[in-house]
């Protein structure tokens, strides 16, 4: 099997992803990534697609490795969040991404804010986002703004769709 490829394909519709997501916080910051390239301003949660014949936890291990150059280890399932949205050229997505929890990581709570992430000519960097000052903060996925992200004892459910 091919691990190298990405879990994602083209319908006539639109496209469709399978990812994983990494929630990481400090006290009541949360490390997010920015691809200052991009033609909107907005964070979004470290993390990308699922390979091919790779498990949800090898996944987020690579992802957070490849973001942050810190090898982690996966605490739990934390969260399941189906967005519907259009991207910025207006092709629809359909994409469910799973998120997990860390064990506790000195080395990335420790990360500055600015720090390159490992994506090549991209530019993306690593910023921690005060949950309590992020009104004017655009922010992906949208729940890291209302979720008690120091308390989550069951797997919680979210559905965004772009209107």
């Amino acid at each position: 099997m091919n691990n190298s490829l990405d879990c994602t394909f083209l319908t006539e519709q639109g496209n469709f992803n399978f990812r994983i997501g990494v929630i990481i916080m400090n006290e009541r910051k949360v490390l997010m990534v920015r691809n200052p390239n991009s033609e909107r301003e907005y964070y979004y949660s470290v993390g990308g697609r699922v390979k091919l014949g790779e498990s949800l936890t090898q996944s987020v291990v690579r992802e957070v490795q490849e973001e942050t150059g810190i090898i982690c280890e996966v605490d739990k399932m934390a969260a399941i969040h189906e967005n519907f949205f259009n991207d910025d050229d207006g092709v629809p997505f359909h994409e469910i991404s799973v998120f997990f929890t860390l064990k506790p990581n000195k080395e990335l709570l420790s990360l500055k804010n600015g720090t390159l992430t490992d994506q090549g000519p991209h530019g993306e960097y690593l910023q921690w986002i005060d949950l309590d000052n992020c009104e004017n903060v655009t922010i992906y996925p949208k729940f890291f703004k209302t979720l008690d992200l120091s308390d989550i004892n069951e797997i919680k459910h979210f559905i965004d769709r772009e209107e």
